[in-house]
């Protein structure tokens, strides 16, 4: 059964370049209600465990240099049918075959740095969410 909420992260990539406040606004514009938010960085033996689902993977050790270099914007995020619709807001990992009009269309640069996180499904949502936001109870 779908939730109505999920989990986002503005990539440090996206920080960098000053577009919090684009990506904010595509967010709420598509009709999101940011519920958590807040501006932290993770340490890189924070970007392992968050990422240790893909540790086996070739670029696991990139991808946590790269989450552990700078700010990111973590959000909880709700909508009726929030994983899927926000999912598709997002748009394609690979910013060259994302849909226009998706903010990986318009801020990422690349595979590696697509600028957002999305939760893929909403048990990973609950546990991205509560990983940013301990303590709180937000699903």
């Amino acid at each position: 059964m779908a939730t109505n909420r999920t989990f986002t992260m503005i990539k440090p990539d996206a920080v960098e370049k000053g577009h919090i406040g684009g990506i904010l606004s595509m967010i709420t514009e598509a009709g999101f209600r940011i519920v958590s938010l807040k501006l932290t960085q993770l340490t890189v033996a924070d970007a392992q465990e968050f990422y240790a689902v893909h540790a086996e993977r070739p670029f696991y050790g990139e991808l946590v240099s790269f989450m552990s270099r700078g700010p990111i914007v973590a959000a909880i995020l709700e909508k009726d049918n929030a994983v899927e619709d926000f999912r598709k807001l997002i748009g394609a990992t690979n910013p060259a075959n994302a849909e226009e009009g998706t903010i990986r269309k318009k801020y990422a640069t690349s595979m590696g740095e697509n600028a957002v996180h999305g939760s893929d499904s909403d048990e990973n949502a609950a546990i991205e969410g509560a990983f940013h936001f301990a303590g709180r109870e937000q699903f």
